[in-house]
């Protein structure tokens, strides 16, 4: 064997118990694909230790900066990042080598009691750390004469969880994709229907990151990408940059596939912007063909952006990340 094919390649993750999780995953299908090793090199990110409300210190970025600056120093080979993390702009130097195939994108809900949303008493206090979330449940909530309260949290899993558990919140609305990652799905109470909230754009998808110039590697990393994940997240990331939004801001997005038995012939995308107390909110839906190159994906999120806008969604962006 040579030396080159022994050398390990250095992966950059987060520390937290979710990202390992990814991460992990991802350096098992690298080493399956290379037959070369891969370290976990863990990096402490901003948003890792501020303890500020995600919509204050800016929302965007803040779980990635670390990462990227890693890979720029050559301290690292590539990155994993959750994909709903990423600014909406991609630095020239760097390149989304791969999606691979997205999770479960809905939101699900972790309560006492096993409840689910609609069987939540009056006054319900429900944990969440997310604009988009309060906004879609405070709405859903005012829609079916529900009581309830949005408390804003931060922590990992186990601390938004424990938060429950302790008797603190009634409930806590996380993403089911981080649940399955680390092996907790067995926690949900209710898988929310995406009827009722609207994914973050990009939730439940991976991004494997690397430097543009390592075009080798970036090669390899690319047997992993899904073609219709990529799609359907550039689409409703397209949606996200085109309302000027930054992942603190309340905009909920979701593409899917629309097929006639084994053939998919169209996508369609949603997207909802409101207040945070859900007193209004602009939820829309465009479909299409299935974008089959990145320009087709970016110009369906921007079609439906304009209909958004249009109908009164800039006003709704008080939690605009500057």
């Amino acid at each position: 064997m040579t030396e080159r094919a022994e050398k390990a390649l250095r992966l950059g993750t987060r520390r937290s118990k979710l990202a390992m999780a990814q991460s992990g995953q991802v350096a098992e299908a690298v080493t399956r694909l290379t037959g070369r090793p891969v370290e976990l090199v863990e990096i402490t990110t901003y948003g890792d230790t501020s303890r500020e409300h995600l919509a204050q210190i800016g929302g965007t970025g803040v779980f990635v900066t670390a990462l990227r600056d890693a890979l720029l120093a050559g301290e690292v080979d590539f990155a994993v990042h959750s994909l709903k993390d990423l600014p909406t702009a991609q630095p020239d130097n760097l390149v989304l080598a791969a999606i691979p195939r997205r999770e479960d994108p809905r939101d699900v809900l972790v309560a006492r009691d096993g409840l689910t949303l609609d069987r939540l008493p009056s006054g319900a206090r429900v944990g969440t750390g997310s604009p988009r979330r309060m906004a879609q449940l405070n709405a859903y909530a005012r829609s079916h004469g529900l009581r309830i309260e949005t408390v804003p949290i931060r922590g990992n899993i186990d601390t938004r969880v424990g938060y429950v558990r302790n008797g603190e919140l009634d409930a806590v609305v996380l993403a089911a994709a981080g649940l399955n990652r680390i092996g907790r799905i067995a926690d949900v109470t209710d898988f929310l229907s995406v009827d009722a909230v609207l994914p973050a754009p990009g939730q439940g998808a991976l991004a494997i990151e690397c430097l543009s110039a390592n075009a080798d590697l970036a090669a390899t990393l690319a047997e992993l990408d899904d073609p219709h994940t990529r799609a359907a997240v550039t689409a409703e990331r397209s949606l996200l940059a085109a309302l000027e939004a930054g992942c603190s801001a309340p905009v909920g997005a979701l593409a899917d596939l629309l097929a006639d038995g084994q053939v998919v012939h169209e996508m369609r995308l949603r997207g909802v912007v409101g207040t945070t107390d859900g007193s209004t909110l602009v939820q829309l839906s465009t479909t299409g063909p299935v974008p089959t190159s990145h320009d087709d994906a970016v110009a369906l999120g921007r079609e439906l952006a304009a209909e958004m806008l249009a109908k009164g969604a800039a006003g709704l962006m008080g939690e605009r990340a500057l």
